[in-house]
């Protein structure tokens, strides 16, 4: 396993972060670690020393930077949600783009032999998914504001960070699974509604979008190896900026998903179209990536199913208090 003394994690008060920090943790038992919170923010694992700045605050980044010099930054903090970054463009620029650019020039300055895992999307393909499932050598066209600024600052970080660093860019598809909850998520969405309708606190309708899209999912679980694999393989990798999706190659429609939801309901409920939750016409019909890259360089393999995933996500919403 590749050495690590000064571990730094962005947004790992979030929903991929608490399961990332926690192996982190046990996998870097004598490294000293840290968290980038928000002001204000709450959360983080307790392994985790928080450290409180705004991502977009580029003197107090620089400033952290300065003083922690990590070795390892695992950079997952940004707008995470497509839904939320349609409707604030402005802040999606500034958290996805000029939150990366902030980091990775402070990184070049203060820390440039240290390895930099940057939490990008698939969804940088964009319209190249009408081509069928995509390889990393696909062209990236992305297709909205989110997806821009992902492309961005991946760009961005690969010019800025040192010649001595190394630069890896994770491609996830969607990944749910424990301990997602916001409601802006399709599946957690569903999984919250299912869990208010069995207690009784909300009618019998789940509401929802477009149904007929397919997407590549992963559990949670499976997106956090695959991190962690390409961490500890990070010294070894051929090039100076390595790319790899972290996917299982099959797309799987909204509606087979709710139906696999609904099989472990225990109440029975109606659906009913939201037209609030439906995507702009540029959503694309079907996605899914081949992580064939990534099973070679690392020998990685997902070993949670869909069936997996959506248990889990289930099993959480029930044990959370009523709405």
């Amino acid at each position: 396993m590749a050495a690590f003394e000064r571990i730094l994690v962005t947004g790992g008060a979030g929903f991929v972060g608490g399961h990332l920090c926690a192996a982190l943790a046990a996998a870097y038992p004598q490294a000293t670690r840290a968290v980038l919170l928000r002001p204000g923010e709450r959360g983080g694992h307790p392994a985790f020393e928080p450290t409180a700045a705004d991502l977009v605050d580029e003197p107090a980044i620089d400033a952290l930077i300065a003083r922690f010099r990590p070795d390892l930054v695992v950079h997952l903090a940004g707008q995470a949600s497509l839904a939320q970054a349609l409707n604030a463009a402005e802040t999606t620029w500034r958290v996805n783009f000029h939150g990366a650019f902030a980091l990775g020039a402070a990184i070049a300055r203060h820390a440039p032999e240290g390895v930099m895992l940057f939490a990008s999307s698939a969804t940088v393909y964009g319209a190249s998914f009408r081509d069928g499932v995509l390889t990393e050598e696909a062209p990236l066209r992305p297709l909205d504001v989110y997806s821009r600024s992902k492309a961005a600052a991946e760009n961005a970080l690969a010019d800025l960070l040192a010649p001595a660093g190394r630069l890896i860019v994770a491609r996830p598809v969607n990944h749910s699974g424990p301990g997602q909850r916001s409601r802006h998520f399709a599946l957690a969405s569903f999984a919250a509604q299912i869990a208010a309708i069995e207690a009784g606190s909300t009618p019998p309708r789940l509401k929802v979008g477009d149904l007929s899209k397919a997407r590549d999912f992963l559990d949670v679980r499976d997106v956090v190896d695959a991190y962690m694999r390409l961490i500890d393989k990070a010294r070894d990798l051929p090039e100076r900026r390595a790319i790899f999706n972290i996917a299982s190659g099959e797309a799987h429609s909204i509606a087979s998903l709710l139906d696999r939801l609904r099989a472990r309901s225990k109440a029975d409920f109606e659906v009913e179209c939201d037209a609030a939750r439906l995507r702009p016409e540029t959503d694309i019909a079907s996605v899914a990536c081949d992580a064939t890259k990534l099973a070679d360089a690392t020998g990685w393999r997902p070993r949670h199913t869909i069936d997996d995933m959506l248990q889990a996500l289930l099993d959480d919403a029930r044990a959370e208090p009523p709405q």
